[in-house]
């Protein structure tokens, strides 16, 4: 329970603010680029540090992270809370997603390795459905209490739950967190991955915010690719590397990262579209967007806690993961259907539930999937891969998504359509090509189930480990 509920409060947070934005703007004298960091700061930090912080769990043991995370995040969350301005709150955030990132990964990896079998399921469902009602619940939830208590009240009203978890963590038990396979730190490697991945990461949110050819989009994108060359090369003579590169040939793996980039993307936009959706072309106020979302909350947490663990029974994560991003899939194309006069009821709704049903039917899935190509004493590095792999798909997502919405809406615009028309038209191409995305996560997921590596074991990685190190200079 403590583990599942700090990872709801992390999902919580990467959307609770989106909604409230107008009126912390207004209190606080944000600037347009101090709005933009508000939200980026975080998303930045997440999933910058993911694939370290979870190496980190491996290293340090996974208990000690969980609670060095619940503690960095508590107290910034609290910073955030009695901002007295846009320097403060933006360094919190930053911290918030710092904290976040050394919080998840550590909680997953504690499942991954706690709980075996049968009861492995029920835990990572559970994980599910925080998660998917975390993200939703945000979108929710942050308007109504914005509106209620005022937009500081987004972030003190989490500050109980991760309280809760820090000091319930104490009295944990944790199989294999006194576990030393690793005996020295990859320090080239740890730096060159997280640079690599804090400068994509501001490369892609520099798109939806400057356009695809500004210095900060191109330059962030370069520096990012010759960090991971540079990642690359440091790993292939590393004698303890952080990602020992020999998991990548482990098919799980491999294509595990690659559903979770392109499924990433299409669970992030499937309720942020959909917000865009209700707001701009049905012209709810937020408040009212926020109620049109709950029932993608109730949907996808029943679906992750009731059906999830009967599905992954019956046919394994490879399948369940195929099925959820077909419905996510589906979800997306009804949003695609752009028809005149739409209604919530039948035109948005329909495919909201089962978008939401998808979300939370690959969403845990496709840890499991990475998880079973690697070794139990890296399980804090296969919450990371996960956590990673969606977190920077979801940030490309929102990119790409844009530029095809901005595109399109410029073409209606300059056809003499009026700028609501023009809004559900370039929604129209996002939603569509948000389906794509996942389709092709699908078939990915397809090829995984036509060849089933045996998973990597602990000796095999260390004979790898021990042949690079023979191999440096």
């Amino acid at each position: 329970m403590v583990l599942v509920s700090a990872q709801f409060v992390v999902m919580l947070d990467t959307a609770v603010v989106n909604v409230a934005l107008p009126s912390i703007q207004h209190d606080l004298h944000l600037t347009q680029t101090g709005v933009a960091w508000v939200v980026n700061a975080y998303f930045l930090a997440f999933g910058g540090f993911l694939l370290l912080s979870g190496r980190a769990a491996d290293l340090f043991g996974r208990r000690r992270m969980f609670m060095a995370g619940a503690a960095l995040f508590t107290g910034a969350t609290l910073l955030a809370g009695i901002a007295p301005n846009e320097t403060v709150l933006v360094v919190a955030r930053t911290l918030q997603g710092l904290g976040a990132a050394v919080l998840s990964p550590s909680a997953l990896s504690v499942i991954l390795v706690g709980f075996p079998g049968a009861a492995r399921a029920k835990a990572m469902s559970a994980w599910g459905a925080a998660s998917a009602a975390g993200g939703a619940v945000g979108v929710s939830v942050g308007g109504l209490v914005t509106a209620a208590l005022g937009w500081q009240w987004v972030f003190f009203i989490t500050i109980p739950i991760t309280l809760l978890a820090l000091v319930s963590a104490r009295f944990l038990f944790v199989a294999g967190s006194g576990d030393r396979i690793r005996r020295t730190f990859d320090a080239f490697g740890a730096i060159t991955i997280t640079g690599a991945a804090l400068a994509l990461i501001y490369a892609t949110l520099s798109v939806v915010d400057r356009g695809w050819f500004s210095v900060e989009s191109i330059g962030g994108a370069a520096a990012g690719v010759a960090l991971l060359i540079a990642f690359v090369s440091i790993e292939k003579t590393a004698a303890d590397p952080i990602v020992p590169l020999a998991l990548f040939r482990q098919r799980a793996v491999s294509a595990g990262v690659i559903i979770g980039l392109l499924g990433g993307a299409a669970r992030v936009s499937a309720f942020l579209l959909s917000a865009l959706y209700l707001q701009q072309v049905l012209l709810l106020a937020p408040d009212s967007a926020g109620i049109a979302m709950l029932p993608t909350s109730v949907a996808g947490f029943v679906v992750s806690l009731l059906l999830l663990p009967r599905i992954l029974r019956a046919i394994g994560p490879e399948r369940t993961l195929m099925l959820g991003l077909l419905l996510l899939a589906a979800g997306h194309l009804w949003l695609a259907r752009n028809p005149a006069g739409p209604t919530y009821s039948l035109d948005v709704l329909p495919g909201l539930l089962v978008a939401a049903a998808g979300v939370a039917l690959s969403f845990t899935p496709s840890t499991m999937v990475i998880a079973s190509g690697v070794p139990a004493s890296q399980s804090g590095l296969a919450s990371g891969l996960a956590n990673a792999s969606s977190q920077v798909g979801g940030a490309i997502g929102i990119a790409a998504f844009s530029a095809v919405a901005a595109a399109r809406m410029q073409e209606q615009v300059a056809a003499g359509a009026t700028a609501r028309e023009s809004i559900a038209y370039g929604l129209q191409g996002s939603f569509a090509a948000a389906a794509i995305a996942a389709l092709v996560a699908a078939a990915v997921a397809l090829r995984l189930l036509r060849g089933r590596p045996r998973p990597l074991t602990v000796s095999a990685t260390e004979r790898i480990a021990r042949r690079s190190t023979r191999a440096r200079p």
